[in-house]
């Protein structure tokens, strides 16, 4: 029995033993779980507080340009409009379309009042662009392809309403319009000095991009001076570039400096897609005030003519004529019968003076000179062959030739008869259209718009073989057969064009 007892007082300790060490396990896992937490807690950092806001000091400079752009662009905005147009398409609209290579530089139809174009007879035809206020009593100034046509123009001002406008007048070599509002008291802009400005200064455009109203972009003065994309070497340069986002439905309206004063009117852009890519253009108010005076007073504006060829004097080439300095514009072409060339003007001559300011460059050339009116007498300082000279030059009307220096056919001064500009079919012409060897006639440089030879059709690169069924050899053939049509009869001509012959009807204007 003593035995027994002692072997189950050992088993009992055995057991008492292994629960003691269970009661030690689990008090130390219980433990471990519990304490695991807090340590792990413990461990990880807190998370920072929020950081206190920047004080004003520290960003006063930040603050107070907010502030400036936010009063400038209060300031302008009730000025900048929304310009809404309904126009008429021409029955061949195919034709009508902007071409490939300048949609890049006006941002296709958008940026004028094209927005679509249906090859189906006459349309109407709906469109937006900007514009500015720049008088009390309701003169708006706006670009010359935003109202191309219109035949119905609406504004939408800032507070929502809607008024109608009429159209004062338009420059498309400027390509810059006025319409004018009825009213008083309105919102309007100072104008600004343009050549004043510097590449870095702060400018702001307002408009109606891609028909969102009233927006406003801030950007530099990329740079001065830009000349003009356009094929047609007479219409003027000078353009202003900025880095200010302009957008297709930004035609028209201002950009301004940091006085809040129109310093320029946003025109184009150029891009591979249509749509910004940090290069838009403003025409500068150089050429703005003045052209919208005359449009304001006159209803049009008509350019005065030289008739020659220009380009930039440079380091590389002015050595070759004699100059002491890389300045003036250098005379590449004179026209036969112009201005220039009635004045004694020659090919390698050098402008250094138009009426006796210095001239320093081809742009500012053809600016000053496409200001002045017809008929005016500039004298030309200029170097030719090393030695100093005036030449005195009478301004001939832009328009009474075309941008080659042929003459376009007019009934009267001024008035174009049929609208086309010519020139011989030469062989390095031929190349470049591909027309066959055996083929004469007269290719069509230009094309004014809305004449008869426009509404027949023709375009350029065009070749007319025959008028009134009498073959031609040469551009001064179709310029007689054409001259010789007597007033008020239609004219067909045979025209080769893409490969292909076809008979086209050029309608006599009225009057003429």
């Amino acid at each position: 029995m003593k035995t027994l007892i002692t072997k189950l007082r050992q088993t009992a300790g055995r057991h008492a033993a292994v629960a003691l060490i269970a009661i030690v396990g689990l008090a130390s896992v219980v433990t471990y779980e519990v304490v695991k937490p807090i340590s792990a807690r413990a461990a990880t950092p807190a998370p920072a507080p929020a950081a206190a806001g920047l004080d004003d000091n520290s960003i006063n400079a930040l603050l107070s340009l907010d502030r400036a752009m936010e009063t400038l662009a209060a300031r302008v905005t009730p000025a900048t409009v929304n310009v809404a147009v309904t126009s008429k398409s021409k029955p061949d609209a195919t034709d009508a379309q902007i071409p490939d290579e300048l949609q890049r530089f006006f941002g296709g139809p958008g940026m004028g009042p094209r927005m679509q174009i249906i090859p189906r007879g006459p349309q109407i035809e709906r469109g937006i662009g900007s514009g500015v206020i720049i008088s009390p009593d309701g003169y708006i100034v706006t670009n010359a392809h935003v109202v191309d046509g219109a035949t119905d123009i609406r504004v939408t001002m800032s507070d929502r309403k809607i008024l109608p406008a009429k159209l004062i007048g338009t420059d498309p070599l400027t390509d810059l319009a006025v319409i004018k509002i009825e009213g008083s008291n309105f919102p309007s802009v100072p104008w600004g000095d343009s050549t004043s400005l510097h590449p870095g200064q702060t400018v702001l455009a307002f408009g109606n991009p891609f028909g969102f109203r009233f927006t406003v972009t801030r950007g530099i003065v990329s740079a001065l001076n830009r000349p003009n994309p356009s094929e047609d070497r007479r219409k003027p340069g000078a353009f202003i570039q900025t880095d200010a986002a302009i957008n297709p439905g930004n035609s028209g309206g201002p950009l301004v400096n940091a006085h809040g004063e129109v310093v320029g009117i946003n025109t184009f852009l150029v891009s591979g897609s249509g749509q910004f890519a940090g290069m838009g253009f403003a025409i500068p108010t150089q050429i703005v005030r003045p052209t919208v005076e005359t449009l304001i007073k006159d209803g049009k504006v008509t350019h005065g003519y030289i008739g020659i060829g220009i380009a930039d004097v440079t380091p590389e080439n002015s050595k070759f004529f004699k100059l002491s300095d890389a300045s003036g514009a250098l005379v590449s072409q004179v026209e036969d019968g112009s201005p220039g060339a009635k004045g004694g003007l020659k090919i390698g001559d050098v402008i250094t003076e138009l009426n006796g300011e210095k001239v320093a460059d081809a742009g500012q050339l053809q600016v000053e000179v496409g200001q002045k009116r017809p008929g005016t007498v500039v004298k030309l300082g200029l170097i030719r062959d090393g030695k100093s000279m005036t030449l005195p030059v009478t301004l001939e009307a832009m328009g009474s030739r075309d941008k080659t220096g042929n003459e376009i056919g007019e009934s009267g001064p001024g008035k174009m008869r049929w609208g086309i500009g010519l020139s011989d079919l030469t062989p390095d012409v031929r190349d470049q259209i591909q027309a066959p060897s055996d083929l004469h006639g007269a290719v069509v440089e230009q094309v004014q718009p809305g004449s008869a030879a426009d509404d027949a059709g023709l375009r350029r690169g065009d070749v007319i073989m025959q008028v009134n069924r009498q073959d031609v050899k040469d551009a001064s053939d179709v310029k007689d057969a054409l001259a010789n049509v007597p007033k008020g009869q239609d004219a067909l001509v045979l025209v080769w064009s893409n490969g292909g012959n076809t008979f086209r009807v050029l309608h006599a204007p009225e009057g003429m």
